[in-house]
């Protein structure tokens, strides 16, 4: 292989990976807000690997789902695998009463995402400083009703408050908005997938 091939492969990997992983996150999630999807988060049987509800319907995790989903990242094999292997880092069980994996639904649960990203990423600091939340961080929060939710911060900040936008979905289909302090924030992550 000749040398500007390695050097444009060099390139092309820092672009998918490195610092232009998370920028390309975040236009991968930039991109859902332009689909139209029905909240619904009933439980369905969907395939494995690269299993997905229907596209025109969703929840919170799917919109990370679907936004890792679109730079290669299968957050539903990655879940079940690491749950299959360490069952018990899990709240399923806690949480669900389950006691076993379950890889049709598991990677759509923000507590278990929450658990993975802690197990495989970086768990950030929750502050108050909007400008501790870079582009393509994930961020959790409590809803009232005691509804956790899961959402993308992007490189966009709102004209008013200065505060970066969050491409989340929390019943309207997937929404780019100022929510960032909202809600109760439980979690600040960063994740990039290991270089294989």
């Amino acid at each position: 292989m000749n040398k500007i091939v390695i050097i444009a492969l060099c390139l092309l990997s820092m672009a998918v990976y490195g610092q232009g992983f998370h920028q390309n996150l975040v236009e991968a999630a930039i991109e859902r807000t332009h689909h139209l999807v029905r909240y619904d988060g009933a439980y369905r049987s969907i395939a494995y690997p690269g299993g997905d509800v229907p596209a025109d319907i969703g929840v919170c995790t799917d919109v990370v789902i679907r936004s890792y989903r679109a730079l290669g990242v299968d957050l539903q094999v990655l879940v079940h695998e690491d749950m299959k292997a360490h069952f018990d880092a899990y709240p399923s069980n806690r949480i669900w009463g389950l006691t076993k994996t379950d890889r049709n639904i598991d990677h759509r649960r923000v507590p278990n995402l929450q658990t993975f990203l802690t197990r495989h990423g970086e768990s950030l600091p929750i502050s108050q400083s909007a400008d501790d939340y870079l582009p393509g961080d994930l961020v959790t929060w409590m809803l009232p009703g005691n509804l956790p939710h899961i959402g993308i911060v992007t490189d966009q900040r709102s004209a008013s408050s200065g505060r970066p936008l969050i491409v989340h979905n929390i019943g309207a289909g997937p929404q780019l908005e100022d929510i960032l302090f909202s809600y109760s924030i439980t979690g600040h992550y960063r994740f990039e997938p290991a270089d294989e």
